[in-house]
Formats: structure tokens, C-alpha cells, sequence
């Protein structure tokens, strides 16, 4: 039976680095695994009222109901995702925020989850990442442990064709979805 990976890009730009990252990070995965990129780009922004069992008139938008149904169909969520002012995209929050509820069925809740952070700088999206596993903390989500992916120095891992152009790094990176892989099988 084939295993079913959501992919999160915490980026909305069509040539982002982190778009680049997820898209050959998807070709790592092994037979019997389908890994597909679930767009962020279109969801209303989160509001409670949506949820709120009080608020009659303000119905959940079917952009959030499309994506919850998404996420627990997965299997497993890997997460691509750039800093943004020592944090995580204002478009990946939204989908944390939008996967978590209602209370009584969130999305996230005990799915295995892979993070891959990187920036343009040395860091690697340091900061992101830990912004990330603190708000995935809440929802029981297990992760790989370490080595951690942070990709320091992003422009110039990726090669004119968007491969990652480094056979370390495309090495550093199977590792991790090898792990990620693993952790899916055991949760499975």
C-alpha cells in the first residue's frame, strides 16, 4: 500500500528556495512512497469564528476543509521552509493554525513529521526550525532526531537546472528522508 507524504513549502514564491529544496527532496523518497507538495497559497487567513460552534453565520472555508482532510489522510508531513525574521513564514504558521483545529479533530495530531529549514545565510534557518518544532510540539507530531537539516547558505546549493548541486548535501538530505521514512513505517 502506498504511503502518502504531504510536503508543506513554507514559501508562497513560485522560484523560492525552498520550493527548489522540497521539489528534489520529493525525488528521494522510495518506491511505494508518494510525496506531493499540498499549496498553502490559497487559505484565508485563520479565524476562529470559522471553528467557533457560537458563530452560525461565518462557515469554515472549503480552502480549510480541502486541507485538514489533506493532512489526515498523510501518512507523514515533511515541512521545506525558509526564516523570515528569525521565524517561521506568516503562510506556514497560518496552516498550523488551520490544521489545528477543530479541537476535537486536529490534523496534525501524532503524524510523524520531517523538517528541512535552510537560509540564504550561514544559519540554515536555525531560528525557523525551532519555531516550527515548538508549535508541532503541541500536536504530539514525532520527528526525526538528530542530525537536524539546516541549510545554511541556500543560493548556492541549488545548480542553474534547480538540483541540489552538492553530492554531500544531496547525501546529507537521502539520509534524512531515509530516517523520515523509517519513523512513517514505525508509526504506520
Amino acid at each position: 500500500m502506498t504511503k502518502s507524504i504531504s510536503v508543506i513549502v513554507g514559501s508562497l514564491r513560485r522560484g523560492s528556495y525552498a520550493r527548489k529544496i522540497a521539489h528534489e527532496t520529493i525525488t528521494y523518497f522510495p518506491e511505494g512512497y508518494d510525496a506531493q507538495i499540498v499549496e498553502i497559497r490559497d487559505l484565508p487567513l485563520y479565524d476562529f469564528d470559522y471553528d467557533d460552534p457560537d458563530v452560525a453565520d461565518k462557515p469554515a472555508p472549503e480552502e480549510y476543509t480541502r486541507f485538514r482532510e489533506t493532512i489526515k489522510a498523510s501518512d507523514g508531513v515533511l515541512f521545506v521552509t525558509a526564516e523570515n525574521n528569525r521565524t517561521i513564514p506568516a503562510c506556514l504558521k497560518n496552516a498550523i493554525d488551520i490544521g489545528s483545529k477543530p479541537n476535537s479533530d486536529v490534523a496534525w495530531k501524532n503524524l510523524p513529521a520531517g523538517i528541512i529549514s535552510h537560509s540564504v545565510g550561514r544559519m540554515g534557518g536555525y531560528s525557523s526550525q525551532k519555531n516550527l518544532r515548538l508549535a508541532l510540539s503541541y500536536f504530539d507530531m514525532p520527528t526525526p532526531g538528530q542530525p537536524e537539516v539546516f541549510l545554511g547558505q541556500s543560493p548556492t546549493l541549488i545548480d542553474d537546472e534547480g538540483r541540489i548541486a552538492s553530492e554531500r548535501t544531496v547525501e546529507f538530505l537521502q539520509d534524512y528522508v531515509d530516517r523520515f521514512v523509517r519513523l512513517v513505517e514505525e508509526h504506520a
